[in-house]
């Protein structure tokens, strides 16, 4: 990708910081003034804004068409991870959990698995899947994070969640590992309430953040960070919104150069707390490199244009804005991500036979 930092203007590079949900089964006009006008590198898509696998392949296409006119390509992204979240149209049989799926100890089976999802995401036009969950499981299968889990101890979910990641990269996903620091350290759910993490800070260290360490030392090339609190590491404030954290921690300790994303600021564990513009500022101030997050169109507009004036104020140092930027469309240019690939789509019959035959190993 041949684009020069020094030739983007700072609304630009503001919008690639940002990921967006969508909120119709089609384009809105709020859509299209987020791509057209804010210049945003990306979206998420939910199982809300298609009905049929054709309605998915459409939006996708749409969006991409829209932002042909950009400069820089934009990512689709999802968090498509089989079991309970599962963003696939009915059509598409469903994945079982990852716990169920690990707990065979076939790692052959769940290379196939990640191979399935990231085969049916790269011919559908997605470049980014918010998968796999690393982190550990500690509470039942209905817990927040619960299921979603490779493994009750740090070995299991290291042995059984990184070829998943690495399954993914292959089949030219961009995996994004989450939820850093350990969303299964806490059993309250980030979505409703801020957890505060209250187990040892040594075994969240040598367990939970050591998986993560592992994942990056494998070459993971994107981690979200959770709405976790440590009063030790972070302060008052979530990780997704301590610098102190993600630079000291993320950047320093765990020498990682990816990609940092915020999980979604609309949740309420930082909707009710911090309100709309504080809480993307403090995302933008602590270090992140995306910042996802659906709101209200006027909430939203007056977010961005808050951000874009605190970088031309030099509130918020452009230089920091830069280092994500650099890093965003290496990534992009590393998966060649673009607008105009030619989105085949899948065989579904194809797709779902080979779904059938992981459930009956399973089974």
């Amino acid at each position: 990708m041949d684009i020069d930092i020094k030739e983007l203007s700072i609304e630009e590079k503001i919008g690639q910081m940002i990921i967006v949900g969508i909120d119709s089964t089609y384009i809105t006009e709020r859509t299209k003034k987020l791509i057209l006008d804010y210049k945003v590198g990306g979206v998420i898509l939910y199982r809300k804004n298609f009905k049929t696998y054709e309605d998915l392949l459409n939006l996708v296409k749409q969006l991409k068409n829209l932002n042909k006119s950009n400069k820089i390509p934009l990512f689709i992204s999802i968090d498509q991870e089989g079991g309970r979240v599962n963003r696939m149209p009915k059509e598409i049989v469903n994945l079982p959990p990852a716990s169920k799926i690990a707990k065979t100890k076939n790692i052959d089976l769940l290379r196939e698995a990640a191979s399935v999802t990231g085969n049916i995401l790269k011919k559908s036009g997605f470049s980014i899947n918010f998968s796999p969950v690393l982190d550990i499981k500690r509470f039942e299968d209905n817990h927040a994070i619960g299921d979603r889990c490779y493994g009750e101890n740090k070995d299991d979910v290291i042995k059984y969640g990184i070829p998943v990641m690495e399954e993914l990269k292959k089949q030219g996903i961009i995996s994004v590992i989450k939820h850093f620091p350990g969303h299964g350290a806490t059993k309250k759910d980030s979505h409703f309430i801020l957890p505060t993490i209250k187990i040892p800070l040594n075994t969240l260290q040598q367990d939970d953040m050591e998986v993560f360490n592992e994942a990056i030392k494998k070459g993971a090339d994107a981690i979200l960070v959770g709405h976790l609190r440590i009063k030790k590491l972070t302060g008052m404030h979530p990780a997704s919104l301590s610098r102190k954290f993600i630079i000291k921690t993320l950047r320093k300790k765990y020498k990682f150069k990816g990609l940092i994303i915020s999980d979604d600021l609309k949740m309420r564990a930082i909707r009710f707390i911090y309100g709309t513009q504080l809480a993307i500022r403090k995302a933008f101030e602590a270090g992140n490199d995306i910042i996802i997050f659906r709101f209200d169109r006027k909430q939203e507009e007056a977010a961005i244009n808050e951000i874009i004036n605190l970088v031309k104020k030099n509130v918020i140092r452009e230089y920091r804005i830069n280092r994500s930027i650099k890093r965003i469309l290496q990534i992009k240019d590393k998966y060649g991500v673009n607008d105009s690939e030619q989105i085949e789509g899948i065989d579904i019959d194809e797709i779902n036979l080979r779904i059938n035959k992981i459930k009956e190993v399973i089974n």
